[in-house]
C-alpha cells in the first residue's frame, strides 16, 4: 500500500527554488544538524543554507582535509570524522555525537556514490547499496537516542529520480548471481533511500521523528565522477560550450537548486505531521505512473510491505536495530 498523503501539496515552490529560497523566514537558532556529504555539491549547499539559518551543522567527512577547506569561512560547522562505509567508523561517530548530549533535530543522509564500478564492502556487500544504504541506515540508527531527545525531529534521505531504474531484487542485492550492472545498482539502491524513509516514519512518528526522502534534481557534481563523456553527452547535460545546462522545468539544475527540497523537506512547517513520502521540487512527488513522464515516485519505492521487507533485511545485513 502506499500513503494517501503522497500527492502535492501546494507549496508554493517550484522547480527553480534554491535552498535559501526553501529556508527563508525559517529560524534554526538552537537547532543542530548532521549532513552527510555535506562538504560538496548539493550537501555543501544545503549545510550552508542550514548554517545561514541559524543552526549547528555537523558534517562527517572520510576526507578532513578537503572537507576542512571546502567548509572554510562557513559560521557554526563543525566537522568530525565519519567513513559511511566502514560500520565501526559509523558507531564511533554515533557514540561521540550521542555522548555529547545534543539533542539532534535535523538529520540529512545526503552522501552518495552513482554508477561506480562493480566493489564491495568489507562484508561482501554491493558498495552501491553498501554506501547509500546501509551505511546511513546504521548511522541513523545509531543517532536514535538524539533524534528522539530532540522532541520533534526530521531525517532526510537524498534519493534520486534514479530509483525508476530498479526496485530491491530482494533475490540478489549484492549482484552475486546475475551480471552487475552499474545503473540496476544505483537504482536499487535509491530506491532503498525511499523505502527507508517510509518504514523509518513508521516507527519514529510516535517519538516526534518524521523521515522523507526526494528527488533533488539533475546536477554535475562529483557524483557523476564515474561516467564517461559519451555517458553525460547522453543525458544532454552540457550546452553546446560544454558548461552544465541549467532548465530547472526539465530537472537540469544548479547546485543550490539542487540543495532546496532537502532543505524544504528538513525544515518546512508545511510537512508538519506528515512523514514517509517521496518529494521533488519542494513539493510532496504524485506517484509516478506513464502519464507522469519522468515525475514522481515510482510505486515500488513508496510501498508499505516493501519497505518493511527491506527494513527486516537491513538489520539482518547491519545487525542494527532501534531499541
Amino acid at each position: 500500500m502506499i500513503s494517501p498523503d503522497q500527492t502535492p501539496i501546494g507549496s508554493g515552490f517550484g522547480p527553480a527554488a534554491t535552498a535559501a529560497e526553501a529556508v527563508r523566514g525559517i529560524d534554526l537558532r538552537g537547532r543542530v544538524a548532521i549532513v552527510t556529504g555535506g562538504y560538496s555539491g548539493i550537501g555543501l549547499e544545503t549545510t550552508r543554507a542550514l548554517a545561514e539559518a541559524g543552526a549547528t551543522v555537523i558534517v562527517p567527512a572520510r576526507d578532513r582535509t578537503r572537507a576542512s577547506a571546502a567548509l572554510a569561512g562557513l559560521d557554526r560547522v563543525e566537522l568530525e570524522s565519519l567513513d559511511l562505509a566502514d560500520p565501526a567508523s559509523v558507531a564511533a561517530f554515533a557514540r561521540r555525537f550521542c555522548g555529547s548530549g545534543r539533542p539532534l533535530s535535523i538529520l540529512v543522509n545526503s552522501a552518495g556514490i552513482m554508477a561506480t564500478p562493480l566493489h564491495r564492502d568489507a562484508d561482501g556487500h554491493e558498495g552501491q547499496f553498501a554506501t547509500n544504504h546501509l551505511g546511513h541506515f546504521r548511522l541513523t540508527l545509531a543517532l536514535w537516542p538524539a533524534l528522539r531527545a530532540a522532541g520533534g525531529a526530521r531525517v532526510v534521505s537524498v534519493s534520486s529520480r534514479g530509483h525508476q531504474i530498479a526496485g530491491i531484487d530482494f533475490d540478489d542485492l549484492d549482484f552475486e548471481r546475475r551480471p552487475y550492472d552499474k545503473w540496476a545498482a544505483y537504482g536499487q539502491s535509491k530506491t532503498a533511500n525511499a523505502l527507508f524513509a517510509v518504514a523509518l516514519d513508521r516507527r519514529g512518528r510516535g517519538h516526534g521523528v518524521r523521515a522523507f526522502s526526494l528527488h533533488p534534481g539533475q546536477i554535475l557534481t562529483e557524483l557523476s565522477r564515474h561516467l564517461s563523456a559519451s555517458e553525460i553527452a547522453g543525458f544532454d547535460a552540457l550546452d553546446a560550450e560544454g558548461r552544465p545546462r541549467i532548465d530547472p522545468s526539465r530537472g537540469m539544475k544548479t547546485v543550490t537548486q539542487g540543495a532546496a527540497t532537502s532543505v524544504w523537506c528538513a525544515t518546512s512547517p508545511r510537512l508538519d505531521g506528515l512523514g514517509g513520502l517521496y518529494c521533488e521540487d519542494c513539493d510532496v512527488a504524485q506517484v509516478h505512473s506513464a502519464a507522469t513522464g519522468r515525475r514522481g515516485v515510482h510505486p515500488w519505492a513508496a510501498d508499505d510491505a516493501l519497505a518493511e521487507r527491506l527494513w527486516s533485511v537491513s538489520e539482518t545485513l547491519t545487525g542494527a536495530s532501534l531499541p
